[in-house]
């Protein structure tokens, strides 16, 4: 690999200045040189692609095709530089420039192609795959706006347009000439030729183009590059001339902004039938251009698709992209003239699902009109697809309709997506082991039985090179002394090597000072950023995640109630100092999650401003939570909130990057919970809560959230607040009444939030009184890092290889 200098890069960055610009070092703005230093480093890395394409057409190796909705890559200037071994050299050369590498690097938008974990994880996913010497290929739509911006406003959420691309579009790729059409709407009629066989023709369709935008992915520590390819759609027609000449300015318009409107923003509102209309149209969008684009080179290269599971296979990140299954099937049935018989043997072969969540209302479900109206053909290809897995669904249960009414793809009216996954795809996988073992004994208990052989598990994992060696760069170095060198950067089961100093107590005081100058770090940035003050005193305890009743931010806020309560009504009451700190954003038409967020802010206004929490509480939610805020928050993170009702979350993600970084996990056994308490054991996890098989039980038995509100006066008093509000006299009676009585057809405390609050509460003070001894903390937070590189992507991603996509890595 050709190594850079300083004087190289000078060079580089003020030839692309002059040439992209016009401008000279000295003329050019801040986002000037950061959009030149992102171009050097594409050229970069997309010399490093052509190599890698080439190879993979010289061995016909078999490739990974990765389609998800969200790629949440957050920012890409240092954590390409990293990879490519010039993080310092591009700093020492941009210094020399005269501009400073840290406002650069904040230069930068936030690529916010993702709302969550799911995103955050094909992130993960493409840069482990990439440093593996994997051929992988990631798929999403190059959205224009991104996830929200999220702004609070009288403490309420507002969503704002968040255009990332003015600067991070620097990092693509534009191929016009491999651009894909798409069709929407029409009528299907049957043709017949002259020599007696049957074909399809698709009249009155409305055509979208595809114009895939390329990012090129470097891995760490090898030559091999990947791409993230993202679909961006345009109309073929960008003006009707007809209705422009005529003076209709608008209706000429017309076809231009439906066909853009499919890339401009990541999960619209779906509360509506045209909110819905359009996911389904993003969703096919990103399946056909994908799967047009593939099979178009695969014949290229073949001249056949008869060989096509054997050199592709399709991951299906959640359901969003299942519609690749029918789609792929068109293509072979009325494209390539294969039989129905051969189609499917190709499709099954070819196709693998992962399930991210056992919650009923995120298995999509899609009306079936809806679906027969944007897309005649794939409606078509459902219905005999359906019909065929449902007779053998019958003959498999012999006749026991309420099984079969279970799996069926078609039922009620709707299309079930993740149903379909089941009945298609090769391998369907959780990703924990708890998560895992529901999908085979509740959610897909039936087809389990029937096809025991597809069930697989693989624990999710997160890039540790940069949630913990990019952004944690002192702990980076303290590892590296403690494990004799980088050794952890391309074998993650090397930071054990860490655990032999949990005796050292110079090691503990060090990794102690670290926490602090992180915490110090952080709290300058909020200051500056946001103009909050930060108690540096006291435990900084963070739940960061996506807002989610089931997620439970609302019992973090019933134990700060309580603790607020406590101050007032106890002067001697002692409590370990706590900096709360939230950072959350809410489906835009998610009402409950709305509301937390405003009693978030309502109880922080009331807390922040009372004297008697003066050096003892706080609490702060933190605007517009993103992957660059994540990056200097998790390091300075010491407790983790991981309080998910057990059997609800799939794994997560967070849990692991705080874990990375030394912080000490408050949670549930729930999700990689469990299998992280695997590997530190009661005593460095503070575990509380219900288990799976106690939550179903209490359902079974009859759950009574308003029994435990009634025996016991803290909690009462908690819940009461809720009614009477805070400082800013706004009521939630609605989310009091909610957990006692139920609303909108849902059970009282579905989430179990007030079974748990004892449980909780115990929990809290605990780890508060564990704080008061450094020496025991910092060990047990040691412990945390030293057991945690077995939730490195680089170890998921090796197991998908090994049992899912059977193909070889390094």
């Amino acid at each position: 690999m050709k190594k850079y200098t300083k004087k190289e890069l000078m060079e580089l960055i003020t030839g692309k200045l002059r040439r992209n610009f016009g401008r000279d070092v000295e003329d050019a703005t801040s986002q000037q040189m950061f959009q030149a230093c992102a171009m050097v480093l594409r050229d970069i890395i997309s010399a490093r692609q052509l190599e890698t394409a080439d190879k993979i057409q010289e061995t016909h190796a078999r490739q990974v095709h990765y389609l998800s909705m969200e790629f949440l890559m957050g920012r890409s200037l240092r954590k390409n530089a990293y990879n490519l071994g010039l993080e310092k050299t591009l700093t020492d050369a941009v210094e020399a420039l005269g501009f400073s590498a840290a406002d650069l690097f904040e230069e930068e938008p936030d690529a916010g192609l993702g709302n969550g974990g799911l995103g955050r994880l094909a992130a993960c996913y493409l840069d482990a795959a990439t440093t593996l010497d994997i051929p992988f290929t990631g798929y999403s739509i190059c959205y224009e706006l991104g996830i929200f911006k999220q702004k609070i406003i009288d403490g309420k959420q507002e969503e704002l347009p968040d255009n990332w691309l003015d600067k991070g579009g620097s990092w693509l790729i534009t191929h016009m000439d491999e651009a894909e059409e798409v069709r929407f709407g029409g009528a299907i009629e049957d043709v017949w030729y002259p020599d007696g066989s049957h074909g399809i023709e698709h009249k009155g369709y409305t055509s979208v183009l595809a114009v895939p935008r390329d990012m090129e992915i470097a891995g760490y520590g090898t030559k091999h590059a990947n791409v993230l390819r993202l679909w961006e759609a345009q109309s073929p027609e960008p003006v009707d001339l007809t209705f422009f000449n005529q003076g209709e300015y608008l209706k000429a318009l017309e076809k231009k902004a439906n066909a853009e409107i499919i890339s401009k923003q990541l999960y619209p509102a779906d509360n509506h039938r045209e909110g819905k209309s359009l996911r389904l149209k993003q969703q096919y969008f990103l399946s056909s251009a994908t799967i047009q684009s593939v099979c178009r080179k695969h014949k290229a290269e073949y001249g056949t698709l008869r060989n096509f599971h054997e050199k592709h296979v399709f991951q299906i990140n959640d359901t969003h992209p299942t519609l690749i299954i029918p789609e792929l099937m068109r293509i072979l049935l009325d494209q390539e003239g294969y039989s129905w018989d051969d189609a499917w043997f190709i499709v099954s072969r070819s196709v693998c699902y992962t399930n991210h969540t056992v919650l009923s209302e995120a298995l999509e479900r899609w009306p079936q009109d809806l679906v027969a109206e944007l897309l005649p053909r794939v409606w078509q290809i459902i219905l005999e697809i359906s019909s065929r897995y449902q007779n053998q669904l019958t003959a498999f249960f012999h006749g026991d309709m309420g099984k079969v009414e279970k799996m069926a793809i078609l039922w009620g009216g709707e299309v079930r997506m993740a149903n379909l996954c089941v009945c298609a795809c090769s391998a369907v996988n959780g990703v924990s082991a708890l998560h895992s073992d529901i999908l085979k004994a509740d959610v897909f208990h039936d087809a389990y039985q029937m096809f025991p052989q597809k069930f697989q598990n693989v624990t999710n994992g997160v890039d540790h090179r940069r949630w913990l060696s990019e952004v944690n760069p002192q702990l980076d170095a303290l590892i590296k002394e403690c494990c004799g060198g980088d050794k952890y950067l391309l074998q993650p089961s090397a930071l054990s090597g860490l655990e032999k100093h949990a005796g050292d107590a110079a090691v503990l005081e060090r990794l102690g000072a670290i926490k602090r100058e992180n915490k110090l770090r952080f709290a300058a940035w909020a200051q500056r950023e946001s103009g909050i003050s930060l108690n540096t005193d006291a435990i900084f305890d963070v739940q960061v995640k996506r807002l989610h009743e089931y997620k439970r931010q609302l019992l973090n806020v019933l134990h700060i109630i309580y603790l607020w309560q406590r101050l007032h009504e106890d002067p001697h009451f002692e409590m370990t100092p706590r900096t709360y700190l939230f950072g959350a954003k809410a489906a835009p038409s998610y009402v409950v999650a709305k509301d937390i967020i405003h009693l978030i802010n309502s109880l922080a206004n009331t807390i922040n401003n009372d004297p008697v929490c003066k050096d003892k509480l706080q609490v702060f939610f933190l605007e517009n939570y993103r992957v660059s805020m994540a990056e200097m928050l998790m390091p300075a993170s010491e407790i983790s909130e991981q309080i998910s009702t057990a059997g609800k979350e799939a794994s997560g993600t967070g849990n692991m990057k705080f874990m990375m970084n030394g912080a000490l996990t408050i949670g549930t056994l729930d999700g990689a919970n469990v299998e992280m308490h695997q590997v530190l054991g009661d005593e460095n996890i503070f575990l509380f809560g219900l288990k799976t098989e106690e939550v179903e039980e209490m359902k079974r038995r009859g759950y009574s959230s308003y029994d435990y509100y009634a025996q016991n006066p803290a909690l009462k008093g908690v819940i009461d607040q809720l009614s009477a509000g805070f400082a800013d006299h706004v009521s939630y009676s609605d989310l009091a009444k909610q957990l006692l009585f139920g609303q909108g057809g849902s059970p009282a405390d579905q989430y179990f939030l007030l079974a748990d609050f004892e449980s909780y509460r115990a929990a809290q003070a605990l780890a508060g009184q564990t704080y008061l001894d450094p020496k025991v903390w910092n060990r047990m937070s040691l412990l945390n890092i030293a057991r945690s590189g077995i939730f490195a992507a680089d170890r998921s991603v090796a197991e998908y290889a090994e049992n899912i996509w059977k193909i070889p890595h390094k």
